[in-house]
């Protein structure tokens, strides 16, 4: 059962440009202006560097690449945790990401979205300690629309096992193992 999409507005996007084989184009970005950044948190606070840093990892060399989804994953999915409201409106980004050739660090995306799939800690803990669902800002439901936007784009797996870099597929045959495909 689908969820309202009006909860997430970066789940709704339907305009990312693709090319014939189906996969992402450079032009996939051009919706990051379309999400409130700054009103919304990450691990840090504002949210508003997770544009930069999504950028960073489209079109850094390698190793500028890798530092910024380092941050990235320190912001928005911290030690297998959903740690902030930011982590879904990121998720289709990073499907978006995941697809683009000349993204040098696709393998590690894939593992960061296969641990958003898998994250379940904050679920975990209200189930032990219900007081935690009262919360004005509740981690379940941050960790649920996550793991929602996960599943909402999990077509482009099928792209991704096609792959032949074996990093890609392997990182990608677990994601779709974690979602069930």
């Amino acid at each position: 059962m689908r969820t309202a999409q009006t909860e997430q507005p970066s789940t709704q996007r339907t305009d990312r440009a693709t090319t014939s084989t189906g996969t992402a184009t450079a032009a996939s970005l051009t919706a990051l202006g379309q999400v409130p950044w700054g009103d919304i948190r990450d691990s840090t606070g504002s949210a508003a560097a997770i544009p930069r840093l999504l950028d960073r990892v489209a079109r850094g060399d390698a190793e500028a690449a890798r530092a910024a989804l380092d941050e990235l994953r320190t912001r928005i999915c911290q030690y297998g945790f959903v740690v902030e409201q930011a982590t879904a409106a990121t998720v289709p980004f990073l499907w978006e990401l995941a697809q683009l050739p000349h993204v040098t660090c696709r393998p590690q995306i894939i593992q960061l979205l296969k641990s958003i799939a898998d994250a379940r800690q904050w679920e975990d803990v209200a189930a032990v300690y219900p007081k935690v669902l009262n919360h004005r800002e509740n981690p379940v439901v941050w960790e649920r629309r996550a793991r929602q936007a996960v599943r909402a784009r999990r077509g482009a797996l099928r792209t991704l096992l096609a792959e032949q870099d074996r990093d890609i597929a392997r990182a990608t045959t677990e994601l779709a193992t974690a979602l069930g495909a």
